[in-house]
């Protein structure tokens, strides 16, 4: 699964693992940001792999969890979805909006090949692979914004709320729509000092 290849999601040690995370997330879900000290022990076994800094405000939900790697002082808003069914890697000072969805699993086009298949014991599966996805450092991801398996987002860049990301952005780009193009490059006159509505 995570090197790409065709897997069969049903199988034991899978299953297993998203339940883990499934339940980690519910119990997440279930607290409040003044409860600092649940939320990081729960944190600590859903996002091992996550640097310092990270605050999720709730409600998450993970696939499996163990397979997205957050950076130092990364924030999701409300309704903070990921699929790592490969890996993710989250860079430092990493901003989500809410309803953000990072969805790393792919599908065959054919319906004979994505339909949902038997095995000799009854039980339901059918045949995923996944692609990774990366996000750079000092990015921020408005409202509503899907990233794709595969898609590589540079470092510095500003997406715009409800885009759908579909190929690769590169580094300091601003950047939205469905598939998400890039608008321009994000420059020095785009500072909060030049704005002078906002003195």
């Amino acid at each position: 699964m995570l090197a790409g290849k065709l897997y069969d999601p049903s199988e034991e040690e899978l299953a297993a693992l998203r339940l883990n995370a499934h339940k980690l997330s519910r119990r997440y879900n279930e607290t409040d940001e003044d409860q600092i000290a649940e939320r990081t022990a729960i944190l600590a076994e859903l996002t091992p792999n996550a640097d310092s800094g990270l605050f999720l405000q709730g409600p998450v939900y993970f696939d499996y969890g163990l397979f997205t790697h957050f950076g130092a002082n990364c924030y999701a808003n409300f309704n903070f979805t990921v699929l790592d069914c490969c890996p993710v890697y989250i860079g430092d000072n990493v901003f989500f909006g809410p309803n953000c969805s990072i969805l790393t699993p792919m599908h065959a086009f054919l319906s004979e090949e994505r339909n949902i298949r038997f095995k000799p014991d009854g039980t339901m599966y059918d045949i995923e692979y996944a692609k990774p996805i990366t996000i750079g450092d000092d990015c921020w991801l408005a409202g509503n914004v899907t990233v794709c398996g595969g898609v590589t987002i540079g470092s510095s860049c500003v997406i715009g709320a409800g885009s759908v990301v579909t190929r690769d952005i590169p580094a300091n780009s601003l950047a939205a729509g469905n598939p998400c193009r890039v608008i321009r490059e994000i420059t020095l006159q785009d500072s909060l000092k030049l704005k002078k509505e906002l003195q």
